[in-house]
C-alpha cells in the first residue's frame, strides 16, 4: 500500500490549473504551427499568425491564453493500491482548484447554482471524475474547459441502425451549427457508446488525448480523418472568417452499448484545448 497526502494532491492541482491556463499542450501547439504554414487563404493565415502570438505572449509573460479560464474537469485514475492520507481526496482537488485560480490570478467563472448563479468566488466547485485501476499510482488530468465551445456540444440517442456516415454527418452538423462561436479551428471530442451520460464522459475524454495518436482501431481512425476532413470542408475558418482549418484534430472514444441504443456525444473544444496530466 502506497500513501500519498491530501497536500501534495492539492499543491500538485493548483500548478496544474495554473500551467494549463498559460501554456498549451506541446503537440496542440505544433498542431496549430503546421495548419498555420499549410493555410492558403490569406485572412486565415493571418489569424493563424494572431493565435501564434497569443501563445507566446501567454508564455513569456504568465498569463492566460484564452480571458475564459474555464471550469475546471478533473479525470483522476486511482490506484487500488494507493492509500489517500489526511483528508478527503475531493476536497484535495477542490482545494488544489480554489488555489490555482485564485494565486493565479485566473478568471473565476464558476457559480454555486445554475439558477440563481452567484459567484463561488474561487472557481470551485470542479467537475470530478474518478476511476478506479491496478496499481499505486494516482493519474489525474486537468482539463480547464470554457464554455464558448463547451455550450456547441450535442448529444443524440440514435436508432442502432444508424450507419457510421449517419454519425459523421451528425458531427459535421454540429461543428456547422456553431460556426465561429467556439473560436475555431476546433479540437473534436466524439463519445460513442454507453448510455446518455456515458457518452457524454467519452466525449469531453476523448478532447484530453494527444492529438498526434490516432485511435488504435484502425476503423475508428478512419472515422477521425473523414470527420476531419469533412468538417475542414465546411470552409467556416479560423475563427469563423473562412479558411482550409476549420478544425485541428477529431478523437473518437467508444464503450460497448446496449442492443437497442446508440448514443454519440460531440465535445467541441476552441483552438486552445487545454489540459495537463500528473503523475503522483
Amino acid at each position: 500500500m502506497r500513501e500519498i497526502n491530501v497536500k501534495d494532491i492539492t499543491a500538485a492541482v493548483r500548478d496544474a490549473v495554473i500551467k494549463a491556463n498559460l501554456v498549451l499542450p506541446t503537440d496542440l501547439e505544433e498542431l496549430i504551427n503546421d495548419f498555420a504554414e499549410k493555410e492558403t487563404v490569406p485572412v486565415a493565415k493571418q489569424i493563424f499568425g494572431d493565435m501564434k502570438k497569443n501563445l507566446d505572449i501567454a508564455r513569456e509573460n504568465r498569463i492566460p491564453i484564452c480571458q475564459d479560464c474555464g471550469m475546471a474537469v478533473i479525470f483522476a485514475e486511482i490506484g487500488q493500491d494507493v492509500h489517500i492520507v489526511g483528508g478527503g481526496f475531493e476536497a484535495a482537488v477542490n482545494a488544489g482548484v480554489s488555489e490555482g485560480y485564485t494565486e493565479g490570478f485566473l478568471r473565476k467563472s464558476v457559480v454555486s447554482d445554475p439558477l440563481i448563479r452567484e459567484n463561488t468566488g474561487d472557481n470551485t466547485p470542479a467537475v470530478i471524475h474518478t476511476k478506479i485501476v491496478t496499481g499505486d499510482r494516482l493519474n489525474i488530468t486537468v482539463a480547464p474547459k470554457g464554455f464558448g465551445s463547451e455550450n456547441m456540444s450535442k448529444i443524440k440517442m440514435f436508432n442502432p441502425t444508424a450507419s457510421r456516415e449517419d454519425i459523421i454527418d451528425f458531427v459535421v452538423s454540429v461543428i456547422k451549427e456553431a460556426d465561429a462561436r467556439p473560436c475555431p479551428p476546433v479540437v473534436i471530442g466524439v463519445g460513442i457508446g454507453g448510455d446518455f451520460e456515458y457518452a457524454a464522459y467519452l466525449s469531453k475524454k476523448a478532447l484530453c488525448s494527444s492529438v498526434n495518436k490516432s485511435n488504435e482501431s484502425l476503423y475508428y481512425a478512419e472515422m477521425e480523418k473523414d470527420i476531419l476532413s469533412a468538417v475542414n470542408a465546411c470552409n467556416i475558418g479560423p475563427q469563423g472568417f473562412s479558411g482550409d482549418c476549420t478544425a485541428l484534430a477529431c478523437r473518437i472514444c467508444t464503450y460497448p452499448t446496449h442492443i437497442a441504443g446508440l448514443p454519440v456525444a460531440v465535445n467541441v473544444g476552441c483552438h486552445v484545448t487545454r489540459h495537463i496530466e500528473l503523475n503522483l
